[in-house]
């Protein structure tokens, strides 16, 4: 055997070995998560250890309780899902809305100190966030926004806009300029040419941008606790999901069903656009 061959064949059993092995501490904590959520808690007590639920244990009386309004002796989910659907997506529509211009300003423009814009809104969004709570706390009470699902989601897209920038325009330099050239010459203007050429071109950017900015809201819980905490009825899910963490008189189980309620979305989220993510739609776009 030559060492090309040796090398071949330890470097396939050991690329095999790692995909097992982060597969194995991916899959299995959630996997355990989804257990405990269908477990009736006398099982769990009995035998917390156990990998697999029994015919005569399984049950969904957890995610029940978890979903049931609170007036109803539930968790009230269903309504801080809606909330953090409603605070997620807006800040996706409005991040973007504002980032695809200047993504695209940074890329294909020239301009004095370009490189330093850049590499400044990737500074900015260093920061920590903690940096920022209290001045935009006392601001948005100052308008009136202190309690609102609409103040959040801006407050959001304070925070996403400087990386949603960097990783578009990322993306954008890599658009050949003679696609554009192609269509100023077909009588195309720039605000033209963007909508119908780049955007079209950029899909799987904006959906890897818009998907990232939404697992951002989805998930944040600082800025929430700080803007929602007077208003249960605003709450998004990560603030329910504390809340039952913290609740001594909440079961694991229905805190298992309620970990599992906030992640299935953004799971579900990410397989529908996988292939938008992964499809490289430039590919033969420069052609002569």
């Amino acid at each position: 055997m030559t060492r090309t061959q040796f090398e071949e064949r330890l470097f396939g059993v050991l690329r095999w070995l790692v995909i097992t092995f982060l597969g194995v501490i991916t899959i299995v904590p959630f996997y355990y998560m989804i257990l405990l959520s269908v477990k009736p808690i006398e099982a769990l007590l009995l035998d917390p250890g156990s990998l697999w639920v029994s015919a005569q244990d399984f049950t969904l009386a957890t995610y029940e309780n978890v979903m049931k309004s609170t007036d109803g002796g539930g968790q009230g989910f269903m309504q801080l899902l809606l909330n953090s659907a409603l605070v997620s997506l807006g800040t996706v529509v409005l991040t973007l809305v504002a980032a695809v211009p200047g993504a695209y300003a940074i890329s294909r423009l020239k301009f004095f100190g370009g490189r330093q814009v850049s590499a400044l809104f990737l500074a900015v969004y260093l920061f920590p966030s903690t940096l920022l709570a209290v001045p935009l706390f006392v601001m948005f009470a100052r308008l009136g926004l202190s309690s609102s699902l609409v103040g959040l989601a801006i407050v959001y897209v304070a925070q996403t806009v400087p990386v949603s920038i960097y990783m578009l325009k990322n993306y954008l330099v890599t658009v050949p300029y003679s696609i554009e050239e192609a269509a100023a010459i077909d009588g195309c203007s720039r605000l033209q040419t963007v909508r119908k050429v780049i955007l079209p071109l950029a899909t799987p950017s904006l959906m890897a941008t818009g998907l990232y900015v939404f697992m951002i809201a989805w998930n944040e819980f600082l800025f929430a606790l700080l803007f929602l905490a007077a208003d249960p009825d605003k709450w998004t899910v990560s603030l329910g999901l504390a809340q039952l963490a913290n609740g001594i008189e909440v079961s694991k189980t229905v805190l298992m069903a309620g970990s599992v309620v906030l992640t299935i979305p953004v799971v579900l989220l990410f397989f529908a656009a996988e292939r938008l993510l992964t499809e490289g739609l430039t590919s033969g776009a420069d052609k002569s």
